[in-house]
């Protein structure tokens, strides 16, 4: 995990880095306006990929959005409200959603090409940016919307699967930064960290931290590598002081063999909806909103934020 999405450029002469893939990029700028099959039609491809690897029908076109309202006939009802297939949708696809019952990905949605384990992979330190500088400013200036000023009394902040650098705004501070990552070396150089800790989220979801410790939780563009998500929100959710902000955020960029299967055989308005599922079942969150902050659309990395506050009542 610890932020590895990497995007077109390096840290100053850093090599790229094998095995780096843009995630379905294909498939999310190529989805035209009436291309979503129809319930009947997803659910016959839905039941067809049971057959096999999620991964081996990378391309075919296959939105998340559909097999979600395929699944929701199968249950008598409808789960989501489709748009047009284009950029703004991933700020419009979560207005007026309606989740199925039940969390509706399977254990083999969250496999991996890749299943040796994580502290292997990430055992040696990438000093690399995971997106390109255009995505970073993007990123940097909602932080600097959203996050409380500088040295405001009492506030901490987790920054979650982190790593050398976590594109807060220049010379931010807190009494208490945390950063959570899987790479010591990566950590001990960041700069904006008060302190870190260590820990492969895979293998122990329980984000080592007491209850009600943060005002703000972020992740940057490692979502995707999560394999136990709702465990991993429902802890997001129990360390986050009531009204606290959880900001994911990601791109269509990631060591493919590391992503989960669901990440990358599906588009980025799919992953929309695959991280606000996570929020909405895990509970205890208000409903999620989407944000595309990407800077020039076609011309370098987008860059998507699902965001959501802990509710204040249980």
């Amino acid at each position: 995990m610890a932020n590895h999405c990497p995007g077109l450029r390096v840290h100053r002469s850093m090599p790229v880095l094998a095995g780096v893939y843009r995630c379905s990029s294909s498939y999310s700028r190529t989805c035209a306006v009436g291309s979503v099959p129809s319930p009947s039609e997803a659910l016959k491809k839905w039941k067809t990929w049971g057959r096999a690897p999620r991964r081996l029908v990378l391309g075919l076109g296959v939105s998340v959005l559909a097999q979600f309202m395929s699944m929701a006939d199968t249950f008598g009802r409808n789960s989501f409200i489709a748009s047009a297939r284009q950029k703004s949708d991933v700020e419009e696809i979560l207005k007026n959603a309606e989740w199925p019952e039940q969390f509706p990905f399977k254990e083999e949605d969250f496999q991996r090409f890749d299943e040796s384990p994580d502290t292997v992979f990430y055992e040696s330190p990438r000093f690399v940016t995971h997106i390109d500088d255009p995505a970073i400013d993007a990123l940097t200036k909602y932080y600097s919307k959203v996050f409380p000023p500088s040295n405001t009394p009492g506030v901490s902040i987790l920054d979650m699967c982190s790593s050398w650098v976590s594109h807060f705004p220049a010379g931010y501070k807190q009494d208490r930064i945390v950063g959570l990552g899987m790479n010591e070396e990566e950590l001990k150089r960041n700069p904006v960290l008060t302190e870190y800790a260590v820990q492969d989220l895979n293998l122990n979801p329980k984000i080592p931290f007491e209850d009600n410790s943060f005002d703000i939780i972020t992740n940057v563009v490692s979502v995707d590598y999560l394999t136990k998500p709702l465990d991993v929100f429902k802890e997001m959710c129990r360390t986050l002081k009531p009204g606290g902000l959880a900001i994911i955020s990601f791109s269509n960029r990631c060591f493919f063999t590391k992503a989960i299967s669901i990440w990358t055989s599906t588009g980025d308005t799919d992953h929309a909806l695959i991280v606000a599922s996570y929020f909405h079942y895990a509970g205890g969150f208000e409903p999620p909103q989407a944000v595309d902050i990407s800077p020039n659309p076609g011309r370098s990395d987008p860059m998507y934020i699902i965001y959501s506050k802990k509710l204040t009542t249980a």
